[in-house]
């Protein structure tokens, strides 16, 4: 990895403001996202953040019971410092976590990094039929719209 880049999954040294940014702001996934909601999830999560020097430039957390299942989600690279080779680093530093060797099944939901995660062994559901979801992807508007207070810049 290029000098200067550094992998932490120590919560204490994250950028909140930073990741919080990014997440409600400029994803597809979580625009609109409390800070509160992100920090609970950051909170209950194994969380990788990639640094250049002191600035943080990418992100990733992996949703696991540590013994059968991972969700890997909420993964960016900043776009200043993509094509670096960053996020296949970040993969790798992920999937060689000892937390998470023995994991059966890991999935995630992507609309524009195939490539990147078949890399890692990624491939469509293998029986998309047996999975459900409930998904609320207004849940945040909605929230903040009962709440005024509620922090969903």
């Amino acid at each position: 990895m290029p000098p200067y880049y550094s992998i932490t999954t120590d919560p204490s040294s994250f950028d909140y403001e930073r990741i919080h940014d990014f997440l409600s702001r400029q994803s597809y996934w979580a625009r609109g996202i409390p800070m509160d909601v992100m920090k609970k999830s950051i909170k209950n999560s194994l969380s990788f953040s990639i640094f250049y020097e002191e600035e943080q430039v990418g992100f990733a957390r992996v949703v696991t019971d540590y013994a059968t299942f991972a969700w890997l989600g909420d993964v960016f690279i900043d776009e200043g410092h993509r094509g670096k080779g960053l996020g296949k680093w970040l993969m790798e530093t992920i999937h060689k976590h000892p937390d998470v060797q023995s994991l059966r099944r890991w999935i995630l939901a992507t609309s524009d990094a195939h490539g990147l995660y078949q890399k890692w062994g990624y491939t469509p559901l293998a029986k998309p039929g047996i999975y459900m979801e409930r998904y609320e992807p207004e849940i945040y508007r909605k929230a903040s719209s009962i709440n005024p207070d509620a922090d969903a810049e």
